[in-house]
């Protein structure tokens, strides 16, 4: 008897060595994540009805870099339900615009301004109710992320890609319990750059053997920069379509411009001529949806003398945050400003756990981003993307003047796969919701009618509709 307790006392030994040995060789990167349970949310009425995470991960090869990012369990079922990790545009705006705005659990009560804080209400249409999302303050500098370095603070497309692969291999070592789950990529705007490089990153890291290995099955690209040229060049064709210029300026515009009106040689003064023609008979017109009021948003402006080079395109952030002096109250840019009060308040930082003194003012969407676009085009990843066999989900609010759905179109025909399932529109409650077009390489699009940049934040139904379809295979 004596023997065998001391058997039993040895193996219990063993096995919490053996524990104790696992649990350091997994110490280095579960220490560079940390993360809190919210349950209740000033400016919300009661404890949330659903699963909230908040935290930050270290990235970068000093984990000099703290990417703030905001979890939302699935509300059916998180064990089965896909994981999506999901990613803003800007570059700069934060995840919380994902959360608050787009695809996420909440909405701001759109109420003028008096001085307490904005309150939040349920979002009926949200995403989370077919799958569990991560929301990330991404790049460096967006939302609650911070750098520890001056140089820290800087990043670039490539960059952000990388420290993203990082972030969610931590992530997941974090939270074994979605290793396995079925795993996607998504985001709007100028994500469509990042988001190719990363599931292409994902994929590579999985085939290296880098653990955990990631169950990728594909990405999902709202209203997607992808070759700022190709998608720039759109904007006059898609404005004639809907009649905002006349035969005479088209016919001109093609005749000089042969079509390219994103970069225009200094010495082709005719054809810069008409595209200043251009943008001023459009200097009213609200690029983000054509048919809402101008309000805030600028249209983009040609140069002002025909000896510049110039991109209609490259920068979006005229876009995406107003001066919190502006926009009056009835403009959809007001209910952006809601977010600036909400998120700048100690009350809400500290319920979010944020790191006190990381960060000055919170903006949705950071201005002065020290940021380099050193990526041209994300098409070659989408090239390659489509040899591997994932499935995307590509979408363009009809109604966008900021990435427009010709140029989506245009790309996407470029690609040259046959089609499986061919244009036809697709319904949502007895009505055409958009239409739709699928092909050989896995590839869904679809335009979301009434839709503008981006699509969920003007038709939160038809976009979940199109969602939930799509991630349980449906046909639209």
């Amino acid at each position: 008897m004596a023997r065998l307790s001391s058997f039993f006392s040895h193996s219990l030994c063993f096995h919490i060595l053996v524990f104790l040995l696992l649990l350091l060789l997994q110490l280095c990167p579960e220490l560079a994540v940390s993360r809190s349970t919210v349950k209740y949310l000033p400016g919300f009425r009661g404890a949330l009805p659903f699963e909230l995470e908040t935290g930050y991960v270290a990235v970068g090869d000093s984990e000099d870099v703290e990417l703030f990012y905001y979890f939302v369990k699935s509300e059916r079922s998180p064990k089965e339900d896909p994981l999506l990790l999901w990613l803003i545009g800007g570059p700069g705006c934060s995840g919380w615009t994902g959360v608050a705005y787009e695809i996420g659990p909440l909405n701001f009560k759109i109420e003028e301004y008096n001085g307490s804080l904005p309150e939040l209400v349920l979002n009926p249409h949200s995403w989370t109710k077919e799958c569990s999302i991560i929301f990330v303050d991404s790049p460096v500098g967006t939302g609650f992320s911070y750098g520890r370095t001056p140089a820290a603070s800087k990043s670039s497309d490539l960059k952000q890609v990388d420290h993203l692969h990082q972030f969610l291999v931590k992530w997941l070592i974090d939270h074994p319990e979605f290793v396995s789950n079925a795993f996607y990529v998504g985001g709007h705007s100028y994500t469509g750059i990042p988001i190719p490089i990363l599931v292409q990153r994902i994929s590579n890291g999985n085939e290296e053997g880098v653990r955990p290995l990631i169950n990728l099955q594909g990405y999902i690209l709202g209203n997607p920069t992808t070759d700022p040229i190709l998608d720039g060049n759109s904007v006059i064709p898609r404005a004639y379509g809907l009649g905002f210029i006349s035969d005479e300026l088209y016919e001109s515009l093609k005749t000089t411009c042969g079509g390219e009106y994103v970069i225009i040689s200094p010495r082709n003064a005719k054809c810069l001529k008409y595209v200043q023609a251009f943008y001023e008979c459009l200097s009213g017109i609200n690029f983000v949806h054509v048919l809402e009021p101008s309000c805030v948003f600028a249209s983009p402006k040609p140069p002002a003398t025909a000896d510049q080079r110039r991109s209609l395109y490259r920068n979006l952030q005229v876009f995406l945050d107003p001066d919190p002096s502006l926009p009056p109250f009835g403009c959809r840019s007001y209910g952006y400003l809601l977010s600036r009060y909400w998120a700048n308040d100690d009350g809400v930082r500290k319920a979010l756990h944020t790191r006190k003194g990381s960060i000055g003012e919170w903006e949705r969407c950071k201005s002065g981003l020290r940021y380099t676009q050193d990526v041209q085009s994300s098409f070659e990843y989408h090239v390659k993307l489509s040899t591997e066999g994932y499935r995307s989900l590509i979408y363009s609010g009809d109604h966008d003047f900021v990435v427009p759905s010709m140029g989506t179109q245009a790309w996407i025909r470029s690609l040259n796969y046959s089609i499986v399932d061919d244009w036809r529109s697709w319904i949502v409650r007895g009505q055409v919701a958009g239409y739709t077009r699928t092909y050989s390489n896995r590839m869904t699009f679809a335009t979301v009618k009434g839709g503008g940049h981006t699509a969920p934040e003007y038709r939160p139904e038809e976009c979940f509709a199109m969602f939930r379809r799509w991630i349980s295979h449906e046909a639209l």
